[in-house]
């Protein structure tokens, strides 16, 4: 009964691989957007000297 074990373990295994990509591209996403944030100067800080 060794392939109730393999009928159960792939897609457990195959969900948690899916899983774990969707998790790293939810947090590199939100270091991008911070990393992104804190570059952009707001409207008040802008540059006096430039036409």
């Amino acid at each position: 009964m060794w392939y109730f074990a393999w009928l159960l373990g792939l897609p457990l295994a195959a969900a948690f691989a899916v899983l774990n990509g969707m998790w790293f591209e939810m947090t590199e996403d939100n270091t991008v957007r911070r990393a992104l944030k804190s570059e952009i100067p707001s409207e008040g800080s802008a540059n006096s000297d430039a036409s």
